[in-house]
């Protein structure tokens, strides 16, 4: 009887630790909610460029990713620099839809930030004047000032 209770016992807690390790941590969302994200963004098109905007009364670039993410329930900093920092790096010929994309320019390092919608395509709010618009990621200016790519999803 003891070896049996013993047995039953060690099979529950091998079983509760299998189905506890195979939840996904809670700070990285499945691929199809951030694809939602990229549906978001696109939403946005037209809306203004505003600096320091996150709504769509108009928003600056990290505020667009921000927004897009927030609405889908995923929380991400404010900043492009804090934005950069999150998730993990990954190549440029892994890029998939919702994928965060940072680019240099005026000099500082990762300074812009787009969300990969996929086709070569990604929607931004690029600067002051301007309104969120998609682009080709093939476009000689992007590639030129290509910083690097995130993911913040499950995998």
């Amino acid at each position: 009887m003891l070896r049996t209770t013993s047995t039953t016992l060690l099979l529950f807690l091998t079983g509760a630790g299998l189905i506890a390790c195979s939840h996904k941590p809670i700070d990285r969302p499945p691929p199809e909610t951030i694809s939602s994200a990229a549906d978001v963004a696109v939403a946005q098109v037209g809306r203004p460029y505003r600096y320091g905007g996150n709504s769509p009364r108009g928003f600056d670039c990290s505020g667009l990713v921000q927004y897009s993410f927030a609405r889908v329930g995923v929380r991400l900093p404010r900043s492009t620099d804090d934005q950069r920092r999150i998730g993990y790096a990954i190549t440029s010929d892994r890029i998939r839809r919702g994928d965060l994309l940072f680019f240099n320019q005026e000099g500082k390092r990762a300074s812009h930030v787009g969300i990969y919608l996929g086709n070569g395509e990604f929607v931004h709010s690029p600067s002051n004047g301007k309104s969120v618009h998609v682009v080709r990621f093939s476009d000689p200016y992007w590639r030129k000032h290509f910083a690097g790519a995130r993911r913040i999803d499950a995998d």
